[in-house]
């Protein structure tokens, strides 16, 4: 069986949240780290001890428990934004792996359920803390994993149409951007300058003047 093969067995066999909790930039690249470089086949939260078994039987090695480091195994939740908060600053929409976040720059925006694979990814870029993470209403399915994963790729296919210099640069940038806004938010000075900021715009865009 060849390399490329293996990658896409063990990936099929991922919950493809795009959740990086494993450590890797999504489903994909640890599906290849564990292919080729012998990587634990236990650092999945998402999928739990099933899924630690399932990697276990394909690759023929013992089952270990999941590693609790990388997370806890949880029921599935999805993320629900407080519309009357958000400022559509589209840094959640920046940071979803699945563009499961719809709305445009200073537009308020919502999160499609159906798509949302409760990564929580969105929560620290957000400056106004106006996303929550709540029970899905569903299980987690392979039909839903399936459209997770083709989501994902179409993402990532988009972003490296947009930064053809280097994949790794967007997301880089990207993950600058969320690292930024995270940081605001244990500076509640920088956080309330962002928000300012962007209401002051919005201000300016519609001629009301600032009080």
């Amino acid at each position: 069986m060849s390399l490329s093969s293996v990658v896409d067995r063990i990936d099929a066999l991922l919950p493809q949240t795009q959740c990086t909790q494993c450590g890797y930039e999504g489903c994909r690249p640890y599906a290849q780290a564990i292919a080729q470089d012998g990587e634990a086949i236990n650092r999945c939260p998402p999928g739990g001890q099933d899924g630690v078994k399932a990697l276990a039987q394909l690759l023929s090695t013992a089952e270990i428990p999941l590693d609790a480091a990388c997370g806890e195994h949880a029921p599935l939740t999805v993320a629900v934004i407080d519309e009357s908060h958000c400022i559509g600053c589209t840094l959640c929409i920046q940071a979803c792996p699945v563009d499961a976040i719809i709305g445009a720059n200073k537009v308020m925006h919502t999160v499609a359920a159906d798509l949302c694979t409760g990564c929580g990814l969105c929560l620290p870029p957000c400056p106004v803390d106006c996303i929550d993470m709540q029970p899905a209403q569903h299980e987690w399915s392979i039909a839903l994993a399936d459209k997770a994963r083709a989501n994902h790729q179409s993402r990532q296919r988009r972003l490296l149409m947009q930064h053809p210099e280097a994949s790794s640069l967007a997301a880089r940038t990207l993950a600058n951007k969320a690292s930024l806004s995270a940081a605001a938010g244990h500076d509640q000075a920088a956080k309330q300058k962002i928000i300012a900021d962007a209401l002051a715009r919005a201000r300016a865009r519609r001629a009301i003047p600032l009080p």
